[in-house]
């Protein structure tokens, strides 16, 4: 037993590992954004919404990570993916058990009757054993194997990383939006008042002769296209909650707001985003841990051209009475080592070494992919938000002047120098573009959401505390 075991420990010492060593894939992949600005500081930063400096938006974050369903599946595929891990690391120790059995049987003494004349019959039989078994990982079939676990771990902690990083990202863009049709809801609502107000006052000077009955039909045209709007906006409200909802994991129902739209503080997104920021997306992750796993995955099937080595032993007691089974003259052991390996298997070896190699060019491909589609996402999230930003300017401005004509009009109409037309068609202006001044602010603080779901975590202003001693 003694040497037996020496020389597994020898072998094991001087086993090697075979297939190939994971090394990170060199790509071809520019060092900084199309549309970021310059001279910026590093990014990282879980806790990204709460630059917007709404503490209802804070609730509301907490609860979806407390509550979503897909978040706590994804927990739950990790507890599964640890177990295998687990699982497989087990295999590179001896595996030890325990046994017992009791029989009695009787054999037919037809052909033998001198001989069961001379041994009892019926029989007994008692064992008690120890087992243990252990296959050498002279070859790294089982690190291999346990090193691909480990990847699919991480891939799937990546995942969960994934699902909470589109969580937060949703409820963020989810609450934006539903403070953007408050918005617009108060927009339109406080167009109607004034609507209302100028149709009653038209309709005392119809009476009075001042005004045609045209005119009227104009303030009137005006206040019923205001009111139009209103029950459209308040569906989509109920609609918005009803989907922030979900994702909180709770029933359909009402939304609590904390600031409004205006009391947002938009994060200033950092320039000069260095592209090495892309290692924080889990997709990334994920997919190179996927490609760890397809390669350590070939080591293991080419360990299968090698011939595998293991050991077994039992130890226990036997008799054939239950009262003599733990005597020392019922003791008994045995030891032994094998050594099995392929000479013929049909192709099975190599086609699986095929397989492996197969899977490993697939999350290779794969993983080229997610870079190359992570790039686009963030270029395209530094491209919009710089455009939203540039319209912003622009619908204010064009509020600002849509505001002066109306105005303008309302006192020529007042002083008889132009027709109500005039203002009617000033006040046609202002309101949409009121209402498209509020969606373009909603959509730019969505887009600083969407850099920062692209980026795979956020960003913060100032550099992380120093982790020197």
């Amino acid at each position: 037993m003694r040497a037996l075991a020496t020389l597994a420990l020898t072998l094991l010492m001087a086993g090697c590992t075979v297939g190939p060593d994971y090394v990170r894939p060199a790509l071809d992949v520019p060092q900084s954004f199309v549309n970021a600005d310059r001279n910026a500081s590093q990014t990282a930063n879980t806790d990204w919404w709460r630059q917007f400096g709404d503490p209802q938006l804070d609730a509301l974050m907490a609860e979806a990570l407390a509550g979503n369903s897909d978040v706590r599946i994804a927990a739950a595929n990790i507890e599964q993916a640890a177990a295998a891990f687990t699982q497989s690391r087990s295999a590179l120790l001896p595996q030890v058990g325990y046994g017992g059995t009791a029989t009695r049987e009787r054999a037919s003494e037809t052909d033998s009757p001198l001989l069961y004349s001379v041994i009892d019959n019926p029989k007994s039989s008692h064992q008690a054993l120890a087992s243990a078994s252990w296959e050498i990982d002279l070859w790294g079939r089982i690190r291999r194997l346990s090193e691909a676990a480990r990847a699919e771990l991480l891939a799937t902690e990546a995942a969960w990383q994934g699902v909470t990083l589109s969580l937060v990202s949703a409820v963020a863009q989810s609450y934006i939006q539903l403070l953007g049709l408050d918005e617009q809801l108060l927009v339109a609502r406080r167009t109607l008042d004034a609507y209302a107000e100028s149709l009653r006052i038209f309709e005392l000077r119809f009476r009075y002769g001042q005004v045609s009955q045209m005119t009227v039909a104009q303030a009137r045209s005006q206040y019923e296209t205001a009111a139009a709007a209103i029950p459209g906006l308040q569906s989509e409200i109920g609609q918005a909650e009803n989907a922030l909802s979900i994702l909180l994991g709770r029933n359909p129902g009402p939304i609590a707001r904390g600031k409004g739209l205006g009391g947002l503080r938009p994060p200033a997104v950092p320039a000069g985003l260095p592209s090495d920021l892309l290692a924080n997306r889990p997709d990334i992750r994920q997919a190179e841990q996927r490609l760890v796993a397809a390669n350590a995955n070939i080591g293991a099937a080419r360990a299968l051209y090698f011939p595998t080595i293991s050991l077994t032993g039992a130890s226990g007691f036997m008799s054939t009475e239950l009262s003599d089974l733990f005597k020392g003259t019922s003791r008994m052991w045995t030891f032994a080592g094998s050594v099995t390996g392929p000479i013929f298997t049909g192709g099975a070896v190599t086609s699986g070494v095929r397989q492996a190699e197969a899977a490993h060019k697939a999350a290779l491909l794969s993983y080229e992919a997610a870079i190359r589609s992570a790039f686009a996402d963030v270029e395209n999230a530094l491209m919009a938000h710089a455009r939203l930003a540039e319209k912003m300017r622009s619908e204010e401005r064009l509020v600002g002047a849509n505001s002066e004509y109306a105005r303008l009009a309302h006192l020529q109409f007042e002083g008889g120098y132009t027709p109500y037309s005039t203002v009617l068609q000033a006040q046609q202006q202002l309101f949409p573009s009121e209402l498209g001044a509020v969606q373009t602010r909603t959509a730019l603080l969505a887009s600083l959401v969407d850099i920062y779901k692209a980026m795979g975590g956020g960003w913060q202003t100032a550099p992380p505390p120093s982790t020197a001693p």
